[in-house]
């Protein structure tokens, strides 16, 4: 069952910060700079976080993963220009 997480970042050298927006852009939506909504399995954010790792320099970049339950994601109070990214739904035929 997919789960919803926003992580957000603070990377300190370009290259690395890059790196990260890059592999999170597969993974999800950005919606600030240096914040990113993820609608992913749990084993796939397992991988995420694991190659998120490696990036990073950890003496001085940081990563924020927050899981989001679904009750907690529904009460989301936006404003101004804010709003979350619809899901984008997929057909498949077999």
């Amino acid at each position: 069952m997919a789960l919803t997480a926003v992580i957000a970042y603070d990377v300190s050298e370009d290259r690395r910060r890059s790196h990260v927006a890059a592999v999170l852009q597969k993974y999800g939506d950005r919606i600030q700079f240096s914040v990113f909504l993820c609608r992913v399995e749990e084993d796939t954010l397992k991988q995420l976080t694991t190659t998120m790792r490696t990036i990073i320099d950890t003496a001085t970049d940081s990563i924020y993963v927050f899981r989001q339950c679904q009750d907690c994601w529904s009460t989301v109070e936006t404003i101004g220009q804010a709003s979350p990214p619809e899901p984008t739904l997929y057909w498949a035929v077999l």
